[in-house]
């Protein structure tokens, strides 16, 4: 994670997502319907928000719903993910 001086722009970040090394998503912070100031604004006014929490917001182009035929994740798919300045995670599918 990052402070907010080390962030330059947060409207306006990388952001890439890997299934298996194959690429799927490639977008940016600049085209969320809500920007960042504003999910952080409407959520803290429903919970208290601290430092460490993680807000997910939703995923750029790519998703597996939208291929042909659907793709989706199964047991052993790794996922990688990353976004610009502040950094990258890996995650291994398991079954439920």
């Amino acid at each position: 994670m990052a402070t907010q001086d080390e962030i330059d722009d947060v409207h306006n970040l990388k952001m890439k997502l890997w299934v298996n090394g194959d690429k799927m998503q490639d977008g940016n912070t600049n085209t969320m319907i809500f920007d960042c100031y504003y999910v952080v604004h409407y959520l803290s006014q429903f919970m208290t928000l601290e430092a460490g929490d993680l807000i997910s917001t939703g995923t750029p182009p790519g998703v597996g719903l939208g291929m042909k035929p659907p793709g989706y994740l199964k047991a052993r798919d790794t996922v990688v993910l990353e976004i610009e300045q502040l950094g990258r995670q890996e995650q291994v599918c398991r079954n439920a």
